[in-house]
């Protein structure tokens, strides 16, 4: 299991994937909102330290690419997320989303379908 990102973090880390791999310049312009260079360019070190990204020297850049594909990513911060805040229950994470009215009872039987018929 890697490291816990901060937000910050993940909104670079989803950067990245939306360019699947590149310089801190290209991921600055799939990030949502604008930071400075050097901001980025040291979230960037920080998830290559924790192992999210790996890097080459390409003349006098580096280029990095993600060392998990995105839905590896997904899989684990799910996980990550249900363990920590949902008591490890997806019924829980569930019931969240039904009390806070993000789930319509339409949505639910979606969910339910998908379930017995075992695809997404």
């Amino acid at each position: 299991m890697l490291e816990k990102l901060t937000v910050q973090e993940e909104e670079a880390l989803l950067a990245v994937y939306a360019s699947g791999e590149g310089s801190v310049k290209s991921f600055l312009e799939h990030l949502k909102e604008a930071v400075p260079y050097t901001t980025l360019a040291s979230t960037i070190k920080n998830l290559e330290k924790k192992g999210y990204l790996s890097s080459k020297a390409v003349g006098n850049t580096y280029w990095y690419k993600p060392t998990l594909n995105e839905e590896e990513f997904k899989k684990q911060y799910m996980n990550s997320v249900v363990k920590n805040y949902f008591d490890n229950s997806y019924k829980e994470l569930v019931n969240f989303f039904v009390e806070q009215k993000k789930l319509s009872p339409a949505e639910l039987k979606e969910i339910i379908d998908m379930i017995e018929n075992g695809h997404s």
